[in-house]
């Protein structure tokens, strides 16, 4: 929004003047859901010591009044609320004026807002039926209406705030305008905590000016928060968002987070420090800047801090975690809260289950240490696990042998499991007349396939694909069986047999897609012994060799079995 001009919280009681509404402006638009929206979030804010509403911004014109460049949805509403609560209590005078440019009695009619008026023009009609929902709002509320109007005025002198933006009179107004409303400028706390901060930086008289100085970092910061891997080793998500520097400023500010945070939280509680001493407030963001870098750059820190933050863990959490420690001993702690997050013994482990959700989401946690670990571990290394690749792909816990498809329920799912077998079947070594039938009995199948057919074939592939009787050992649901794949959403893959899995993961290598190395390890066989390997086939020996490189790699976070008295 600029590196001058007036930034502060202003109480709605406190707004105060005549606001002109230019013609470039489109007039009152807001209906039922908005106008129902701000009376109920004011209402039920009622346990936030301030609740902030948009930015209201303003040009002060030559004559005196402001021009209303941003917010006249709001400050409409909130002007006709007021009108409204003066029924209840007569002293609830609002404290401003609003005129529209294109509609001449504006000003009278919002004082007014009847149903005659409002057949007269579109925007009278808007602020009759704004009005009508605000009257509609208090009368639900029954005999507590009246103690409701005084609460509310409370609310608005009291408690509710805008962020006032006063813009420098050389603004060119119709261009403000447009950038706020295109998102050129979009009004968060990062973008208000940057005006007031960059605004102190120009110093008073005799001050030196480092708001461009200031610009500079913060764009800098912004640029490295912005790049895709550290922005998912941070915050687990691959999505942007419109300023990335917010995650530095969120943690500084505290307080509650996702939903429960209230808007603006970050700019009310930040606000008071920066107008005390924007130099030491500026200096912790570089501080942050510094340290959540530092972890990105160190090889162990990034990779257990990026893995806590993968299975839940807020990075302002970690932060915390980290205060006042040495580099080893948040190590050890971050150590701590892996093993904590993980809570399983060996016993545990083992006997993950895919077949209960909470089975599921452990065994999800457990792989997905297994791979972070793995390339942690590697000596001499720079490769590093992709937290980016990880957050932006749709993981799910796949059998790495599926023997059935009873998931499977269309033709169209049918079809499409019977083509992969049978491409798989071409290169499995297998009795050629047995081949040539098993293809044909499919090509035959396909064009007319029926669940009785499908479940037929599926028998005897299966059979074909289990390497006899070895392939059906053991609980196939448990975690020696299990892998994180990006399914992209093809049942059919889903529900395949180990050959049909390999080939598509060496397709996808090829490619260059991301798989997980621990996931391309077992369908390369690499955790199994070399007289023992059948390499088109998933058997007991491989799952045994599989559940003791899990040991190997994550054994340090497994917890001691507790022992029976």
């Amino acid at each position: 929004m600029g590196t001058s001009g007036l930034l502060e919280e202003r109480y709605v009681g406190d707004i105060e003047g005549r606001f002109f509404i230019p013609a470039y402006q489109r007039g009152y638009r807001w209906g039922v859901d908005e106008v129902t929206r701000l009376l109920d979030d004011i209402a039920e804010s009622r346990e936030q010591s301030s609740y902030y509403l948009q930015p209201i911004v303003v040009k002060r014109m030559s004559d005196g009044r402001w021009e209303l460049v941003d917010g006249q949805q709001r400050l409409t509403t909130l002007f006709l609320i007021l009108q409204d609560i003066r029924r209840s209590l007569p002293s609830a005078n609002a404290r401003f004026e609003l005129e529209y440019e294109t509609r001449g009695g504006s000003q009278n009619y919002l004082r007014d807002p009847d149903e005659v008026g409002s057949a007269l023009n579109i925007d009278f009609f808007h602020i009759h039926k704004a009005a009508s929902t605000i009257r509609s709002w208090f009368e639900a509320l029954g005999s507590g209406e009246i103690q409701a109007a005084i609460d509310f005025y409370t609310d608005l002198s009291r408690r509710v705030k805008v962020i006032w933006y006063e813009a420098p009179e050389a603004t060119d107004s119709t261009d403000l305008f447009t950038r706020l409303n295109i998102g050129r400028i979009p009004l968060t706390d990062a973008e208000l905590v940057k005006a007031l901060l960059l605004t102190r930086a120009k110093g008073l008289a005799g001050q030196p000016d480092r708001s461009q100085e200031i610009a500079a970092q913060w764009d800098t910061f912004e640029r490295d928060l912005r790049t895709p891997e550290v922005w998912a080793f941070l915050t687990g998500h691959a999505n942007s968002q419109a300023t990335h520097i917010s995650l530095l400023l969120d943690s500084l500010a505290g307080g509650p987070r996702g939903r429960e945070r209230p808007a603006f939280h970050t700019f009310g509680a930040l606000r008071a420090e920066i107008d005390a001493n924007y130099k030491t407030f500026w200096n912790r963001v570089i501080d942050r800047h510094s340290l959540i870098l530092g972890w990105f750059e160190d090889r162990d820190l990034f990779h257990k801090v990026g893995y806590l933050v993968a299975v839940g863990i807020p990075f302002d959490e970690l932060v915390v975690t980290a205060d006042g420690k040495s580099r080893s001993s948040f190590e050890a702690t971050l150590d701590d809260r892996i093993k904590a997050k993980l809570a399983l013994t060996d016993t545990a482990l083992s006997g993950l289950s895919y077949e209960s959700a909470a089975g599921r989401e452990k065994a999800s946690q457990a792989l997905l240490l297994m791979n972070v670990e793995t390339i942690r571990k590697m000596q001499h290394s720079s490769e590093r696990y992709s937290f980016r690749a990880h957050a932006a792909g749709t993981w799910s816990l796949e059998h790495i042998h599926a023997q059935n498809a009873e998931a499977l329920n269309t033709g169209e799912q049918w079809s499409s499991w019977l083509r992969l077998h049978r491409d798989a079947l071409v290169g499995l070594p297998l009795d050629e007349n047995r081949r040539r039938d098993m293809i044909r009995r499919i090509d035959d199948a396909i064009p007319t396939i029926s669940r009785e057919t499908f479940r037929h074939l599926e028998r005897d592939i299966n059979t074909i694909f289990s390497f006899g009787d070895e392939g059906a050992e053991g609980d196939v649901h448990v975690i020696d069986n299990l892998a994180l794949l990006d399914s992209r959403d093809n049942s059919a893959l889903s529900n395949a047999v180990f050959e049909v899995k390999r080939l598509e993961i060496l397709r996808r290598d090829r490619a260059g897609s991301y798989v997980p190395v621990c996931t391309r390890n077992v369908f390369l066989k690499y955790y199994t012994d070399e007289s023992a390997q059948q390499v088109h086939f998933w058997g007991a020996s491989d799952r045994r060799a599989y559940l003791d490189a899990f040991r190997v790699e994550i054994g340090a976070y497994l917890t001691e079995e507790v022992s029976e008295a």
